[in-house]
């Protein structure tokens, strides 16, 4: 949602692409139902355009620097010198779709219109309209549909953004970017046949300590599927988390439940084969995809 959201337009290629907003719209409708964080942000633009609110030239500044930064060198612009014409604008836009560039008109006859220090905001304005709002209505359309879908119709579904700042809706959606603290992780812990002062548990947390962020994330998520946590942290999950003996021996890889947020591992006989059996399992293209339930 957040990078590359205003090339929607050349999205067409594809004979499906409405449908797969729709679609989409449908799924970040179910994680905000069901409090799943999917790691994404929205860009301020796309939101607004939920909120069923005008796009304004500030809410442009991320989307496309370059262009905001031009249409305030317009705005600022010595009057004299943007009437003599020196820029050579005109109330068209031109376009590059699969190599081939177009001009689109911003308004009626807008070709032979020239662009001067009185009608500058109607320029500017018009030009924000077509790049965020008629280029890509269909796109937003369909992805507010699949959203209304799922969780309001679409009178309530522009209540609900407009009753949001962006900031909340990226928390729902997003989690926290905060490196994942282990007390935090400990304290939302328990354990089934084995006890906190066992030394394979006391050894456990003794590796997670020293993991890279990255690692951390990962087994995490090999644990729970739980990619981003709340901001709340661990306590903003659905349920404490769960280390399980498990009875194979040591040359075994621990495994997960996932749904249940349970971790088995076996009672290994010393550090140095745990870190390297957890060391195995934090691999990203391991943690992400093996010994999950």
């Amino acid at each position: 949602m957040e990078s590359g959201l205003f090339n929607l337009s050349t999205s067409k290629v594809h004979p499906l692409h409405l449908q797969y907003f729709e679609f989409s719209g449908r799924v970040i409708a179910l994680a905000l139902m069901h409090r799943v964080h999917v790691g994404i942000v929205f860009d301020r633009v796309f939101f607004v355009q939920l909120a069923g609110k005008s796009i304004t030239l500030e809410d442009i500044k991320d989307a496309d620097p370059y262009l905001y930064s031009s249409c305030k060198q317009i705005l600022e612009m010595d009057a004299d010198f943007i009437d003599s014409d020196a820029l050579g604008l005109t109330f068209v836009r031109e376009v590059e779709e699969l190599g081939y560039r177009k001009v689109i008109e911003l308004c009626p006859g807008g070709e032979s219109l020239v662009v001067n220090s009185k009608n500058r905001e109607k320029y500017v304005n018009l030009l924000i309209q077509n790049c965020f709002r008629t280029s890509i209505h269909d796109q937003v359309s369909y992805f507010a549909k699949g959203f209304a879908d799922i969780l309001s119709n679409s009178t309530l579904q522009q209540f609900f953004f407009q009753s949001l700042e962006l900031k909340d809706l990226d928390w729902m959606l997003h989690g926290s970017d905060k490196t994942i603290s282990v007390e935090d992780w400990k304290a939302h812990t328990k354990y089934s046949d084995y006890k906190e002062s066992d030394h394979q548990i006391s050894w456990f947390w003794e590796i997670v300590g020293k993991m890279s962020a990255e690692q951390r994330k990962v087994l995490l998520f090999f644990w729970t599927s739980v990619k981003h946590l709340p901001v709340e942290g661990f306590r903003g999950l659905a349920s404490h988390l769960y280390i399980y003996k498990a009875l194979e021996p040591d040359d075994h890889l621990p495994s997960s439940h996932t749904c249940f947020y349970r971790l088995c591992f076996p009672a290994y006989s010393s550090k140095a084969i745990m870190q390297d059996r957890l060391g195995i399992i934090t691999q990203e293209h391991i943690g992400c995809s093996f010994g999950t339930w």
